[in-house]
């Protein structure tokens, strides 16, 4: 089972980022619950999603009280979320806006500057698909191929941003 918490402010594609990986999961029969949360600001004000993923048995709970995965957008989510990650755990911090290093010790933390990556590859709105490259890269949830096809499923409707939506996700993948 694999917890996941994403949370940074509106419009910065934190709950898309989460349906990705449940549409990711569905994809591959196993089972996902995706539970969002936001203020009534929405783009702008604060966002964050709970993942939890199961490869074999149905999801009892979308609540978590200790996530396996930060996914921090912004450093107001850093300083909420980071110490609720278990020891062993991981933490993805997007460094384009987070320039404190992460106070949580006993859980692995990536730095990716996903603006950046995101703008050099032709979509400053896609810094989550560079995020979501990293976390995959990371933590082997998915195979790349499943995200890169979930990309093609997702924006099945919109295919001109497919292949920046991909370029980006796999500019995060790459990274060390």
């Amino acid at each position: 089972m694999e917890r996941i918490v994403i949370a940074g402010f509106g419009g910065q594609g934190v709950l898309s980022l989460g349906q990705l990986l449940v549409y990711a999961a569905m994809y591959e029969n196993q089972y996902a619950t995706w539970l969002p949360s936001y203020g009534p600001e929405m783009r702008g004000g604060t966002a964050n999603c709970s993942v939890v993923i199961d490869a074999e048995k149905p999801v009892a709970s979308p609540i978590i009280a200790t996530s396996d995965t930060l996914i921090a957008m912004n450093k107001p989510s850093l300083d909420k979320f980071q110490m609720s990650v278990k020891s062993g755990g991981l933490i993805v911090i997007n460094s384009s806006l987070i320039t404190d290093k992460c106070a949580n010790t006993a859980a692995k933390a990536v730095y990716v500057d996903a603006n950046r990556i995101a703008h050099e590859n032709g979509n400053n709105k896609a810094s989550n698909l560079v995020i979501l490259g990293a976390y995959i890269r990371h933590s082997g949830l998915f195979p790349k191929e499943v995200i890169l096809s979930t990309i093609e499923k997702v924006y099945a409707s919109k295919p001109q941003f497919i292949p920046s939506n991909k370029a980006c996700f796999e500019a995060g993948f790459a990274l060390d």
